[in-house]
């Protein structure tokens, strides 16, 4: 039985995540609301002309349709006469009179605003405009689900059921997607395992568990601190209730035979059948658990592409020309960027998966890499079984103990014998991190290793990554794991590479400053830019009228800074004050007589020498920055 007695209600802006394990009925819970499957008991109400978008982790093969069209056919109709006007707007077909009908009736229903809106969408999912004409079957399946996602969010239905919607996003196009659903009107229903995502959209968690629907308010990791308290106080309880039981229990044993205690005894029976039994706690979910093996410490210099080139078959425009890169022992370095800029080609280039043109790639001493591919079945062989591929390793090492590997990746008793090509896609990735712990690397490079896998096996992932000793070069789109692993991330654009040496935050903090910068350029621009082809007269009004506003920002900026430093000031005077008075009642005897008082005014003292260090080296810090404002002007 998956669901027993549940009830649910979804409201108008609600965003629910949907958590429980595998198999625990997350998307037979969508099939119910759909209407694709009927509860054997029980309703599912719908308000009248309400909505539905459903997004499921596999699509159906895209058709005929060009990506825009996909994109745009927020009905069936508009699909059709989107189709019929294809060929006349690209003056292939003449104009006929069912032509100008479908034109018409395109107008009536606001073709061009859906169309003008499914560009943006598609945008911002990382789509060129040069994608909007291409046929979509020519797209992998990752582009199509993003192009059906597109018409999902075009057509902005009442309820949203996403299932794993993330999974096919690189991170620039996840990030876009997560703030389009900040500002969503309708509801949203997800699934998903990537913690960030949740933590940054959801308002409400719910949880599948023994049959049941358990809703807990917040968003992820708030549901995680409820339910182990949930969890602690239900085993207290239960553990309680059957101390009792057993209490009961041995006193009917032992004189139910007694005359003179039988109804006692029967009693106690009795009592036991009355009780509301606390159902017994379930057992944990089983989850991997590993750690890399330490192989043989590296040189500090770990890998380095020397003026590399490269392009793929066909391609007149390499993806890297004159490309440097090297990595050193103990750096994990996230690659970003968007999609297509040739993150996966620089680390199947570092992995010697593909071969340059021209320059070199070199590995340092003692250097022993793992590649483990976006697509696991690259690093697969299909015909095998689990326990042949995991067998198939340079190490020598016997049947029992990779038997045992494979265990802890939840591969046990006959599942060792399963083909490689009926793996579900988590399973594939549980198997290739078996491969790489059977031949461990000093180098681990890494295409996106959370793909599939569900949270409790990332967490899993993520702590042996930790204790990692090598050096890791990896690309995800899993913000949570990013923020957890990395300490220099690389910028990946147009074939050039940035550094920014320190964790995800600083590349983050160091763009969005380098992004204001050149917007407050660009806003001073236009003022000088029409000074260009003007009178003489009119030159100079200009000039003077940009000279204006230069001073009157300086000056706002002058006087903002004024304030700051007075409301330092002013604050630093009042902490000051209660420091000398704390200082006076402590300096009196009496203080002494109740310790909890003198307890508060150590604690309130000490924390109040703190904020002083800090405010004081604020102060000074404004205090310069205003008195170079002052003597510039």
């Amino acid at each position: 039985m998956l669901f027993a007695d549940v009830t649910l209600q979804v409201n108008r802006g609600d965003r629910v995540g949907l958590v429980g394990p595998n198999g625990a009925g997350k998307s037979t819970l969508f099939e119910l609301i759909l209407g694709r499957e009927t509860p054997d008991t029980g309703d599912i109400t719908l308000p009248r002309g309400m909505t539905i978008g459903y997004l499921p982790q596999e699509s159906e093969p895209a058709g005929n349709e060009t990506v825009l069209e996909l994109a745009a056919a927020t009905t069936s109709e508009m699909a059709v006469l989107r189709q019929c006007l294809r060929g006349v707007e690209a003056g292939h077909d003449a104009e006929l009179p069912e032509t100008a009908a479908a034109r018409k009736r395109f107008d009536e229903l606001d073709g061009h605003r859906v169309e003008a809106k499914a560009k943006q969408i598609l945008r911002g999912l990382s789509f060129r405009e040069s994608d909007f004409a291409r046929p979509a079957r020519e797209m992998s399946g990752g582009w199509v689900m993003r192009a059906h996602l597109a018409r999902l969010l075009t057509l902005e239905p009442d309820l949203l059921l996403l299932d794993e919607p993330t999974n096919h996003l690189d991170l620039d196009a996840l990030l876009w997607f997560q703030d389009y659903l900040k500002a969503y009107p309708g509801a949203i229903l997800l699934i998903s395992h990537d913690r960030e995502f949740l933590n940054q959209l959801v308002g409400s968690v719910v949880e599948i568990r023994q049959a049941r629907l358990v809703r807990y308010p917040g968003n992820y990791d708030a549901y995680l601190q409820q339910r182990a308290a949930n969890e602690e106080q239900l085993i207290a309880a239960w553990k309680s209730q059957q101390r009792e039981i057993a209490r009961l229990q041995a006193f009917a044993d032992r004189f139910r035979a007694k005359n003179t205690k039988a109804a006692q005894a029967q009693s106690k029976l009795k009592q036991i059948e009355r009780m509301d039994k606390i159902e017994a706690p379930a057992a944990a979910e089983a989850t991997i658990g590993f750690v890399f093996p330490q192989a043989h410490r590296s040189g500090l210099k770990v890998v380095a592409l020397e003026q590399v080139r490269f392009a793929y078959d066909g391609q007149a425009t390499p993806v890297y020309a004159g490309l440097d890169f090297h990595a050193e022992r103990g750096q994990r370095t996230v690659l970003v960027g968007p999609n297509g800029a040739g993150k996966s080609t620089l680390l199947k280039l570092l992995a010697g998966v593909v071969k340059p043109q021209a320059g070199a790639r070199r590995l340092g001493h003692n250097v022993k890499d793992g590649y483990y591919s976006q697509y696991r079945i690259e690093m697969l062989h299909p015909e095998r079984t689990v326990l042949e591929e995991a067998l198939e390793t340079p190490q020598r090492v016997t049947e029992t103990f990779v038997r045992t590997v494979l265990g802890s990746f939840l591969f046990r008793g006959d599942d060792v014998f399963k083909q490689v090509s009926v793996l579900s896609g988590g399973e594939k990735s549980r198997l290739a991190l078996v491969k790489l712990l059977l031949d461990p690397p000093n180098l681990l490079l890494m295409d996106e290793p959370t793909t599939h896998l569900d949270i409790a096996s990332t967490d899993a992932l993520l702590d042996a990554l930790r204790q990692f000793a090598g050096t890791l070069i990896f690309i995800s789109h899993d913000v949570y794991f990013i923020r957890e692993l990395a300490n220099h991330a690389v910028h990946v654009r147009d074939g050039r590479l940035r550094h920014f040496p320190g964790g995800y935050q600083y590349y983050l903090d160091k763009t969005a400053a380098e992004a204001t910068a050149a917007a407050a350029h660009a806003s001073r621009q236009p003022a000088a830019s029409r000074m260009v082809g003007e009178s003489p007269v009119a030159k100079a009004r200009a000039q003077k009228r940009l000279e204006a506003e230069q001073r009157q920002a300086r000056s706002r900026e002058r006087r903002e800074q004024q304030q700051l430093v007075h409301r330092l000031e002013t604050e630093i005077h009042q902490l000051e004050t209660r420091q000398a008075e704390i200082t006076r009642e402590m300096e009196d005897p009496a203080t002494y007589q109740d310790s909890r008082r003198v307890m508060e005014l150590n604690r309130e003292f000490v924390e109040g020498c703190q904020r002083l260090e800090a405010l004081n080296a604020e102060w000074e810090a404004a205090a310069t920055r205003l008195a170079a404002m002052q003597a510039s002007d």
